[in-house]
């Protein structure tokens, strides 16, 4: 290797450092920003040319050292297993929070909760029964029959009112994800383009890392990394974002719960399809998929989705009432000897918690048994023991709550051991791939180092040239 050669030698090194400081001085810079990954400068040793003979041999020390590229720290399998856990974690989470809205709309154990308006009723009915003569009772009556038919009502409209915003919701997440995978094919076209000319893309990788994490916690995406620097977005199996090209999503279906909740589904439930063909998406977890389960439609018995289910319930309670009422009451007499007929009734073409109303006035209350006498109070007796009714009202609200609270803290409950779940595994992944101060302080002392020796080669070698430039072949002069 020449003198001259040395120079060159010594001129990689310094370029080399700088450039490893450089990106140091990014790691150092971004330590606090979120999604980024630290980067390394990657070098190579440049090789001693050989002379071009058949038996030549490579004596000489090499020419110096060059920069590769700049790596970017991350893993893709902690990468993966962090947006799994992400999708899972905002699935629970959505759920729970689903429940624990309803359950607030049931106020129980309350003086203002529904038992409450119920034991107010069925002692109406005893106080009739105790003073039949007393037409204030029976107005007292009414008026907590009324009371009943109001909670009820308020009870279902307060589940579709949750419905309804839980349905607004769907739309505005469904949006959300369609933006989210433009951005990522975006940022897969301008990464291609950068390393087809040999660039570093390093910090777009970061920004598009985050925005599929994103998509994650939205509707379970996963992530597959082709070879030319893009990746795909796959959601339950097929591609959202295949290059730099989406596919997006929207939600169909009813936007009423009275039109959603039917079982079995009659095709109107709100889902997930595939917007270009209509296909329905199968979502393996992530807030939407937490969000369509609360819309899901319910049987008749109140199991299935969330919302629908708890709407079934309050139809159910509002179907007791008025038949376990009229039965007795259809058989009873009023104080001028008529039968008593309905004492509730349900209109037609609309949920029953909607529909019942209070058919009687305070004089056409019934409470006498037929020719027992106009102030017999036998068959209001009764009616007020219906609320011991293993099928009556109270019985079916009782389940109800119960079940609604066991519910809701078994939600809770996995919600938070998901959560637990999520952030370990982003533990796991910022130890990989977040900027450690004092590791990059220690790096940044070698790179100096390094650069500081690359410098003094460099003086030396001057100083050899100096010599033998100037100083050679002067002597006798």
């Amino acid at each position: 290797m020449s003198s001259f050669a040395g120079l060159s030698t010594a001129l990689s090194s310094l370029i080399a450092q700088r450039q490893a400081l450089e990106v140091a001085g990014q790691n150092v810079a971004n330590a606090n920003t979120k999604g980024y990954t630290r980067q390394r400068v990657d070098m190579q040793s440049v090789q001693a040319l050989a002379a071009p003979s058949m038996f030549s041999a490579q004596l000489g020390a090499g020419n110096g050292v060059k920069v590769v590229g700049i790596e970017r720290l991350g893993d893709i399998y902690l990468d993966a297993r962090l947006r799994s856990e992400t999708a899972t974690a905002s699935y629970t989470a959505r759920r729970a929070d689903a429940l624990a809205r309803l359950e607030t709309t049931v106020t129980e154990p309350k003086d203002t909760g529904f038992a409450a308006t119920l034991q107010t009723f069925w002692a109406g009915w005893q106080d009739v029964a105790n003073h039949p003569e007393d037409a204030a009772a029976r107005k007292v009556l009414v008026g907590a029959a009324q009371s009943v038919v109001m909670q009820i009502a308020d009870g279902y409209r307060a589940v579709e009112t949750q419905w309804v915003q839980a349905r607004t919701e769907a739309d505005t997440l469904a949006t959300e994800v369609n933006t989210i995978a433009e951005g990522v094919a975006h940022l897969n076209e301008r990464i291609r383009s950068i390393l087809v000319s040999g660039g570093s893309a390093n910090e777009l990788m970061d920004e598009r890392d985050r925005l599929v994490t994103q998509l994650s916690g939205l509707v379970g995406a996963q992530a597959r990394h082709r070879d030319d620097g893009t990746l795909d977005v796959m959601v339950g199996g097929n591609a959202l974002v295949r290059g730099v090209t989406v596919h997006p999503v929207e939600v169909r279906g009813s936007h009423t719960m009275a039109g959603g909740i039917a079982y079995p589904p009659a095709g109107d439930q709100a889902h997930l399809v595939w917007a270009e063909t209509g296909t329905a998406v199968g979502l393996q977890g992530g807030r939407l998929a937490g969000t369509l389960e609360a819309l899901a439609p319910a049987d008749a018995d109140g199991q299935g989705g969330i919302l629908a289910g708890a709407a079934v319930q309050w139809n159910r309670i509002a179907e007791a009432l008025r038949d376990t009422v009229n039965a007795v009451h259809a058989g009873a007499v009023r104080t001028d000897g008529t039968e008593g007929g309905d004492f509730f009734r349900t209109a037609d073409g609309m949920p029953a918690a909607l529909g019942l109303s209070v058919l009687v006035s305070a004089e056409e209350v019934a409470a006498a048994a037929p020719g027992a006498g106009p102030y017999d109070g036998s068959m209001a007796d009764a009616i007020a023991r219906l609320a011991d009714a293993t099928d009556g009202p109270d019985a079916l609200w009782r389940d109800f709550v119960v079940d609604l609270g066991v519910r809701t803290r078994s939600a809770q409950q996995r919600a938070t051991v998901t959560e637990a779940s999520r952030a370990t595994a982003e533990s796991l992944q910022l130890a990989q791939a977040s900027v450690d101060l004092d590791e990059e302080t220690i790096t940044m002392l070698a790179y100096q180092r390094a650069y500081e020796g690359a410098a003094r080669v460099l003086t030396v070698i001057d100083e050899m040239l100096d010599v033998l430039i100037n100083r050679t072949g002067i002597v006798g002069r």
